[in-house]
């Protein structure tokens, strides 16, 4: 993805929840150079029901995918969760992410928080600040970015970001393209 001279890779993080909805847009125009678009967060409210909720989401979604028309979406992948009723939720923002980014034709990646806090912070129980510290320095922030879920979500396009190379390394070994 960074072979040709000049091109450029752009990854939308998402970091999927019901209430708040993180969102980084970050270009790649080669490993080392990374330019952050856009960072924010979508929120619902709570008061409303689950399926007008949804549908805001997914309009968000669908409007970000249509101002930025990223290659790749990079999203958290639910790993475990203690509160079934958070769980719930964040699966369901996620699966609607997840749909609106297949269907816009877009490379859809998933990674756990612990491969995410490794991929950025070098350190897999990496706290919230510590990550909001190695974005703001690998995006060259004059500040970290918050809330922490737009912080998570710019970390998600880093990830891809620093696993893309490797990637692309082994599908070229084994005869793949990527």
């Amino acid at each position: 993805m960074f072979d040709d001279e000049g091109a450029t890779l752009r990854v939308l993080g998402i970091d999927p929840g019901l209430t708040r909805c993180g969102f980084a847009v970050v270009d790649a125009a080669k490993p080392s150079k990374l330019t952050a678009l856009s960072l924010g967060v979508f929120r619902t409210s709570p008061s409303e029901e689950i399926p007008s909720r949804l549908a805001d989401l997914q309009r968000d979604i669908a409007d970000l995918i249509d101002e930025f028309t990223p290659q790749v979406v990079a999203v958290e992948r639910l790993f475990f969760q203690v509160n079934v009723r958070t769980a719930m939720s964040v699966g369901q923002a996620s699966g609607v992410v997840l749909s609106q980014a297949a269907l816009a034709g877009c490379r859809v990646v998933q990674y756990t928080p612990n491969e995410v806090k490794q991929a950025v912070a070098g350190y897999g129980a990496a706290d919230k600040a510590q990550v909001q510290r190695m974005v703001q320095q690998r995006l060259q922030l004059s500040s970290p970015p918050k809330p922490a879920d737009a912080a998570d979500a710019a970390a998600l396009a880093l990830c891809f970001l620093s696993h893309e190379p490797v990637g692309r390394a082994i599908s070229k070994a084994i005869g793949g393209t990527r």
